[in-house]
């Protein structure tokens, strides 16, 4: 636990306590009254309200639209399902930056429903709720779906055998079993919709703000550190609740059931109801999540001249984009690949070894451990991006101008990706074959080679995909600490959709275009590597 723990300690704790100290301190006296200033701000009400409601609606509409899909992919086998898992997991990997231009294509200015009908929904809060089902929509069907498809069908056979109904027999047995996975989905979606930046950023305009949001324009914008602290708190408290409670779901769904292989309780759909169910889902995909990623590459490609890769080649150019980049922007390609295999191999060895660590204890120090490695999912990344500036300056630590300060910042994302992926894994390995190992004079660092690595492996490779996909997309922090002269594909994109003209407008689209191609290639490689249904995510 030494090394992770220091880890978080330097280069999470260490950012987020120095923006949070330099906000409410004057003259080395803490300044606690500035809390009560700030949430009493009618305007800064506003922003705690919306983001909540917004949250609650998203969780919501999410959960209404997936659970179908979630029991379509558990019980249901057909034709191409593998790859419609891959395909619907791929927006849940894409940076929000790209989901909100992705839907900006769909709804914005411009945008396909605007071409058709003359209708925009863009700075709606609608765009904002479905750009939020299509990021989660995998969350659920993964997270609900893969329980669903273990639990054993003959418990709700039974039941109904004994006189139930079908709706009372999955009321009383089904549901029952399922209510953990489904806590622990919706606790993980509202987590993500109430830290929402790229999407609301982008579809919200002026008129919708999240903390998050509000935490970098009070940050970036206005230089208002004791604001921006205070928010950071309020943000913290409630990203640590809901983690808690998550904790405590996930420990109920391990604890309290019985489960059976996927392969027994997958099957064709029989009936005109289940094929209308099957119809149904598939539709909703198209729609939700094929339609908008579809959309995104159409406008990458309408040229004012006609279809074409004008835009495509316009990113070879460090001109084409006014004085938005010191270099062409297609360069952003390689940085954030090159940032992305160091942050993955970070998250790799960090996070493999929390995940030991949490596998070989217990109590509530190590579940204390496991619930701060999951924080960085939630924390304003903004607050760690700056907080990075502001700590990271000064010997033996001054890394401001270094690169590996972006794939720093990434792999603290990654890393609870890594421990997700892995932890059940590695708590599924018989402790009787290290002791074995050890009795017949195997070291621990042998042990582990011989005994875990193989059984593991699989896991890794997974565990390695996500944490590289995530870093791939990582914008919050990023955005800070991204030098002009080296930047990422996301903050490239947000840079090129804050300036007016058809060019730039393209061009974020193109690039966009080519990190949604990314993220689905290595979802694709994913599923080929997967061949059991081990992890979180």
């Amino acid at each position: 636990m030494a090394v992770p723990v220091a880890f978080f300690a330097l280069f999470f704790a260490y950012p987020v306590a120095a923006i949070v100290g330099r906000g409410l301190k004057a003259d080395g006296v803490w300044q606690f009254g500035r809390i009560g200033e700030v949430l009493s701000r009618p305007d800064l009400q506003d922003v705690l309200w919306f983001t909540t409601w917004q949250a609650l609606a998203s969780t919501a509409l999410t959960l209404l639209i997936a659970l179908p899909g979630a029991y379509v992919f558990a019980r249901f086998d057909f034709p191409g399902k593998q790859l419609l898992r891959a395909v619907v997991t791929v927006p849940f990997v894409l940076p929000t930056v790209v989901v909100g231009t992705a839907f900006l294509a769909l709804l914005g200015r411009g945008g396909l429903l605007d071409d058709l009908w003359g209708v925009r929904l863009d700075t709606t809060v609608w765009a904002i709720l479905l750009a939020h089902v299509f990021f989660n929509y995998a969350l659920v069907v993964r997270t609900v779906g893969g329980l669903w498809a273990q639990l054993d069908p003959r418990q709700e056979e039974a039941a109904r055998v004994l006189g139930a109904g079908r709706l009372a027999a999955w009321r009383r047995v089904t549901l029952p079993a399922l209510a953990p996975a489904v806590a622990a989905a919706a606790l993980m979606v509202f987590l993500f919709t109430f830290t929402s930046f790229g999407v609301v950023q982008i579809l919200g305009g002026p008129s919708y703000s999240t903390l998050e949001v509000e935490i970098y324009r009070q940050t970036a914008q206005l230089l208002d550190l004791p604001t921006a602290a205070v928010l950071t708190l309020v943000q913290f408290a409630a990203v640590g609740a809901i983690l808690a409670v998550h904790a405590w779901t996930v420990r109920r769904e391990e604890t309290a059931l019985r489960l059976v292989d996927p392969s027994q309780t997958s099957r064709r759909p029989r009936g005109a109801g289940q094929r209308a169910l099957l119809g149904g889902v598939l539709l909703i995909v198209a729609l939700l999540v094929v339609l908008p990623l579809g959309v995104l590459v159409e406008r990458s490609l309408d040229t004012s001249g006609g279809y074409g890769l004008g835009f495509y080649r316009a990113l070879q150019s460090a001109d084409a984009g006014g004085s938005t980049f010191l270099v062409p922007p297609l360069e952003a390609i390689w940085n954030s690949l090159r940032y992305a295999l160091a942050a993955t191999a970070i998250a790799l060895v960090i996070g493999g070894l929390a995940a030991a660590a949490l596998t070989r204890r217990a109590g509530r120090l190590v579940r204390g451990f496991d619930a701060l490695l999951m924080l960085p999912l939630g924390v304003s990344a903004v607050t760690v991006g700056f907080g990075f500036l502001i700590t990271l300056d000064k010997p033996p630590l001054d890394l401001r101008t270094s690169w590996i300060l972006v794939p720093l910042a990434q792999a603290l994302v990654g890393v609870p990706f890594v421990v997700r992926t892995m932890l059940p894994v590695l708590r599924a390995v018989d402790e009787r074959l290290r002791e074995a190992a050890a009795v017949l004079g195997a070291s621990p660092l042998r042990a582990w080679r011989e005994v875990d690595l193989p059984l593991v492996r699989r896991a890794l490779l997974v565990a390695a995909g996500f944490a590289f996909a995530v870093s791939l997309g990582e914008f919050g922090a990023t955005v800070f600490i991204a030098r002009p002269d080296n930047p990422t594909l996301p903050v490239a994109v947000a840079r090129l959709l804050g300036r007016s003209g058809e060019l730039n407008y393209g061009q974020a689209m193109a690039l966009s275009t080519i990190l949604m191609l990314v993220c689905a290639v290595s979802l694709l490689l994913l599923e080929r590597i997967r061949t059991d249904r081990s992890g979180e995510f």
